[in-house]
């Protein structure tokens, strides 16, 4: 996506080495091929472009980070279930009514029974018998475990004071902000090199117009020396020169013919569509009216600078979650349970609510170190969009440089192509009239051809620098401002 398609193109025609072609072996021109324009170039790969395409995915993917970072503030609701074999069943028998009658009866029978004289222990006990006995008058089997247990329950917490999850909301919105920008930069950075390509490929049209003009011109040559040598009036290494000549017009043709469709391929990759198209010549790009404020322009204008100071404020941020963890957080709960054993509460469900308070007191040093980590990451955000204030600034100040180096060389090449073209005009002439030689002839011929490759060049090197000023000064938007 650079201009070194146009250099590339005017070398091979300029400084090809001979090889025996065959014109008719060139690509044939599609006449019904649709017109494809710049406009219409720039909106297509605004949408269509795979770079774009993917660089709008990590930008979704920096915008669900926000959603990630609230979900921590959200409620939380959990359920489960769980269903255990347990090899035994478990059950205990609890009294459930009791009533005193005296003793009737000798000792030991069942209505005065022999009471023990010593504990658990083999301490004797305090006291002496009672007058009565307390007798169970009906107890119940509590099932404690049982051989398939069966539960579920469901809970819902919210964070209710928790410092580290806002901070966290804060620093995804600024992450979100950064990929914004970023992907901004990128968009317009494929543009740009759309723009080039197509600029570049309008450029070797040219170039294969060129081509075709200097053939037919050598052609004619050889023809005209055809009917000189018939005549005796020239040596047949004339004709042989003319010859020569003409062979390599028609291979220029071809290299010139194959780069244009070779253009077409990259260009046609950029927009994620087929090479069924043909190109028209682009307006020339239209610098702001004042170019003495570009710089301050671009320093506010430029996605990436603007990426670059939101990246200072997502350092910020970051460190501010760090410094969060030293503060408590306060959260509610809610839990509901339900299961086939009933326990000593004989109901098969049970719920609870409360808050529960967690403060990290020492962490080994890890919220320190995580303190130095960001202030470390705000001084390196820091000196990278110094130097990218630096780096924008050159930037300006060197396209505006090349550009008017450019046109200057534009002009020139331009003046020259028009000279040696008439002298090529000229020299033909005196050629016909026997006043030049088939050298002369030959040598009016090539310096028409590089200079004519020339202009086309200079051409494309003044238009691509004119949109390099555009885009290092932050207004190349062409899609935005349609």
């Amino acid at each position: 996506m650079n201009a070194f398609l146009a250099a590339l193109a005017a070398l091979s025609l300029a400084q090809a080495p001979s090889l025996e072609v065959d014109p008719a072996a060139a690509p044939p021109a599609a006449p019904d091929a649709p017109v494809l324009t710049l406009d219409e170039a720039l909106a297509r790969a605004a949408h269509a472009n795979t770079d774009l395409r993917a660089a709008q995915a990590r930008l979704q993917q920096a915008k669900a980070g926000i959603w990630k970072a609230w979900s921590s503030q959200l409620p939380q609701v959990t359920a489960g279930a769980t269903w255990t074999h347990n090899s035994d069943a478990a059950s205990i028998g609890l009294p459930v009514a009791t009533y005193l009658r005296d003793r009737t009866g000798p000792a030991g029978s069942p209505g005065n029974p022999v009471e023990p004289t010593t504990d658990a222990f083999g301490q004797p006990l305090p006291g002496a018998p009672p007058a009565g006995s307390f007798l169970f008058s009906d107890n119940v089997d509590v099932a404690i475990q049982k051989l398939d247990q069966l539960g579920a329950q469901v809970q819902v917490t919210q964070a209710l004071i928790a410092p580290q999850a806002w901070f966290g909301i804060q620093a995804a919105y600024r992450g979100a902000d950064v990929a914004t920008k970023t992907v901004e930069a990128a968009r317009r950075d494929v543009l740009f090199g759309v723009a080039q390509l197509y600029y570049g490929v309008t450029s070797l049209k040219q170039l294969v117009k060129v081509s075709e003009e200097l053939q037919g011109i050598a052609a004619r040559q050889e023809k005209d020396a055809k009917v000189r040598l018939d005549a005796g009036t020239i040596a047949k290494v004339g004709y042989l020169r003319a010859q020569i000549d003409r062979a390599r017009a028609d291979q220029d043709l071809i290299r010139a013919r194959n780069a244009y469709e070779s253009a077409k391929i990259s260009l046609a990759s950029a927009l994620d569509r087929d090479t069924t198209f043909e190109v028209v010549d682009p307006p020339e790009p239209t610098l702001p009216g004042g170019t003495a404020s570009l710089e301050a322009d671009a320093l506010k204008a430029r996605p990436d600078l603007q990426a670059a100071r939101l990246n200072e404020d997502l350092g910020v941020a970051l460190r501010r979650v760090s410094a969060a963890r030293y503060l408590p957080s306060l959260g509610a709960f809610f839990r509901y349970q339900i299961a086939n054993v009933t326990g000593f509460t004989g109901k098969n469900d049970a719920w609870a609510a409360g808050l529960a308070l967690n403060w990290t007191i020492f962490d080994g040093s890890l919220r320190e170190a995580e303190l130095r980590e960001g202030s470390a990451r705000i001084a390196e955000a820091e000196a990278n969009r110094r130097g990218l204030e630096n780096k924008v600034t050159a930037e300006v100040r060197q396209a505006l440089l090349d550009l008017a180096s450019a046109r200057a060389n534009a002009v020139k090449a331009k003046e020259q192509a028009a000279l040696a073209h008439e002298n090529q005009r000229l020299v033909d002439v005196s050629y016909k009239a026997g006043a030049a030689t088939a050298v002369e002839q030959a040598d009016a011929t090539a310096a028409l051809r590089n200079a004519a490759i020339a202009a086309t060049s200079e051409a494309l090197q003044a238009q691509l620098a004119a949109l390099k000023v555009l885009k290092v000064a932050g207004v190349f938007d062409p899609v935005a401002r349609r």
